[in-house]
């Protein structure tokens, strides 16, 4: 990749909402990511917009939903999380199996899904052995650079 080129993709990284970026060229890989800056912006009402009135709140007549809790998850459970931004793809095509289902034991190595990035399938392998206990994310939906993908439950 030439010099000019790579300043280009920066600087257009760099003026648009793109936070990252990576790209995969004749057996050449680069990855351009911008840091995260979390802004919190405080706002002050004057106390003359603040209601004097106190009102009662609202009584439903609809009766309060069931809450079933959730099966915990073993606390040595994993996660896996999104090396890129792109769109998540569980299957290698739309008529193949998935890679893996709930269950599923891996190795290090085992292909887990696809994430698609500017048109480039990128396999995500699994840096670990494990058992598939979640999978955290449906399929053909968009994730964010770390997002957990999956939960694993570790082989000792």
């Amino acid at each position: 990749m030439e010099i000019s080129y790579l300043e280009n993709i920066i600087k257009l990284v760099t003026e648009s909402a793109i936070e990252e970026l990576e790209i995969e060229e004749g057996g050449n890989r680069i990855r351009i990511s911008k840091p995260k800056i979390n802004t919190v912006t405080s706002v002050q009402i004057p106390q003359q917009f603040y209601p004097t009135q106190q009102f009662a709140p609202a009584v439903s007549p609809q009766p309060e939903p069931t809450v079933i809790p959730a099966t915990p998850l073993k606390s040595n459970a994993k996660e896996i999380r999104s090396p890129i931004v792109g769109t998540f793809y569980r299957t290698p095509a739309p008529d193949a199996p998935p890679y893996v289902e709930v269950g599923s034991t891996i190795k290090v190595g085992t292909v887990l899904c696809i994430v698609e990035a500017m048109k480039l399938m990128n396999e995500i392998e699994s840096e670990m052995e494990g058992k598939i206990v979640k999978i955290l994310v449906e399929n053909g939906k968009p994730v964010e650079f770390n997002q957990p993908l999956f939960l694993v439950e570790p082989l000792n």
